[in-house]
Order: structure tokens, then C-alpha cells, then sequence
């Protein structure tokens, strides 16, 4: 199959795509983004002889949103149910960003599924808010709860669209519903525990301008991961792997087939 095609899991209807032939490789795309993120890259890796599987996570791209709010938990389990959907087992796995969440989990929880395994600027630290913005927040929903407690819920709720429009990120800005109540569920979790466990060999490939997920995260997790190593593409920012596809999937296929 090289088309996208519809499938449904945990009954959600989602889009996915196959292509090439060999050892499986799934490939886990980062927050906002989509499988026409991921296709340069899979495209560098079917020569080598690689049969890569692409999603579009619930809430993303063709894929239906999820039913009720995510937690990147649920997220990693959709994960699992996908690959029993397709049977796959003892495969090789890519996650970028958002997507790198999810394989921190998938790496520490379900090892037993996964050989080897890939992150490009992989998000999944949590860090401390400046002390200006944590005493902003608070002294909003302050009045944001006591205007609630007073009746004046309209009043309230004009409050908070006025609050998330001037100080919310541009990902929480560019969602809304169920996924932007997923969005806060998955920025808030912190993953450092989950790194300390990955139990598989793992390359961490990191863009050195990256200032969504800065090289100290990368740093941070290759000091975490037990079987780890960090390669800086110079000049890259946050889509690190899509700025050298050639290079990237030179580094997954040297680990791949490292015995």
C-alpha cells in the first residue's frame, strides 16, 4: 500500500499509510503536525529496505478526534492498539517531538514490542514556567473562579478567552475543544521517569537552533536514557530531521542494523 487509507481503532476513524518493504518501522509525528510531515523522511528509508507505517494520530491531520479529552497516556496506548491492529511486533520506532512523548513511554512500558528506537528534538520535559507568568496565572483564575462563585459565568468565561488569546501558546491558540483540553493534558505531563526506564537502544537526534524543545532537553534526556546518544544537526531547528532526511536516516540505519 503506498495511498493513505481510513482504519478504525478503539473506534476512531483514522488515516494511515504504509510503504516499502522490509524491517517495520512506525513513525510517530510531532504535535500539529501530520503524515506529510513524516513522508520525506520515510522516503529516504524504503530504499534501505524499510517498510515504514505512518499515522495520524486522533486529533490530527485526516484522522477523527478523540472522543473525549487525551492524556499522552491514552495517546500510548492508541499506539499499542495500532500496532495489534497490524500485527506488529519487534519493531523499530521514530517519534518526533510530540511523537517522542510517546515513544519515552512506549520505550520504558511495552519494550517488549520495540528493538530500537529513534527521537528527533523529542518534547517530554517539563519546564518551570518564568516566575512573572506562574503569579499571572494564578491571580487569573483567582478572579477567573470567584467571578464563576459570584454567577457571573459569562463574565468569567470572557475572561478566559481574553487570557488565552493574549498569553496562550500558539499550539493552544490553534485548537480548541476536546483537543485543546488534550493539549493541556499533554504540555503538563512530565516524562523524565519514563526516560530513566527506556529499555531499548536509543538515538536522540537534535536540531542545535531548535527553540521549541532546546538542546539542553536533548542533553537532559541523553543523560537519562540509559542506552543513549545525541547527534546535533547544526543549523537545524525544531524539524531537525526534515532539514537532513538523508543524514537522519543514514543515523536510524546504522542503529538499525548495529547487532
Amino acid at each position: 500500500m503506498s495511498q493513505a487509507e481510513k482504519i478504525e481503532i478503539q473506534g476512531i476513524k483514522i488515516n494511515h499509510m504504509v510503504v516499502g518493504e522490509g524491517q517495520p518501522i512506525v513513525m510517530l509525528h510531532g504535535w500539529g503536525a501530520n503524515i506529510d510531515l513524516l513522508q520525506p523522511l520515510a522516503n529516504k528509508l524504503v530504499p534501505l529496505e524499510y517498510k515504514v507505517y505512518m499515522l495520524d494520530m486522533p486529533g490530527f491531520g485526516e484522522s477523527d478526534d478523540p472522543p473525549t479529552a487525551f492524556t499522552v497516556f491514552d495517546y500510548a496506548n492508541f499506539c499499542i492498539k495500532y500496532f495489534d491492529y497490524l500485527q506488529l511486533d519487534d519493531l523499530l520506532l521514530f517519534g518526533h517531538s510530540f511523537g517522542g512523548r510517546l515513544g519515552l513511554i512506549l520505550a520504558s512500558d511495552y519494550s517488549d514490542r520495540i528493538k530500537k528506537m529513534v527521537l528527533s528534538d523529542s518534547a517530554g520535559i517539563k519546564t518551570d514556567a518564568p516566575f512573572t507568568s506562574r503569579i499571572r496565572l494564578q491571580s487569573y483564575k483567582f478572579v477567573r473562579d470567584s467571578l464563576s462563585t459570584l454567577g457571573a459565568k459569562s463574565l468569567s468565561d470572557t475572561l478566559r478567552q481574553a487570557y488565552n488569546q493574549r498569553y496562550g501558546s500558539t499550539d493552544f491558540q490553534q485548537v480548541s475543544g476536546v483537543m485543546r483540553e488534550t493539549f493541556v493534558n499533554v504540555v503538563n505531563q512530565d516524562l523524565l521517569e519514563y526516560a530513566s526506564r527506556v529499555a531499548v537502544p536509543t538515538i536522540l537526534i537534535w536540531g542545535d537552533k531548535d527553540e521549541d524543545t532546546p538542546l539542553w532537553q536533548g542533553k537532559k534526556l541523553e543523560e537519562t536514557i540509559p542506552d543513549s546518544a545525541l547527534i546535533i544537526h547544526k543549523g537545524a531547528g525544531h524539524y531537525a530531521y526534515l532539514e537532513f532526511p538523508s543524514e537522519t536516516a543514514r543515523i536510524m540505519d546504522a542503529l538499525f542494523r548495529h547487532e
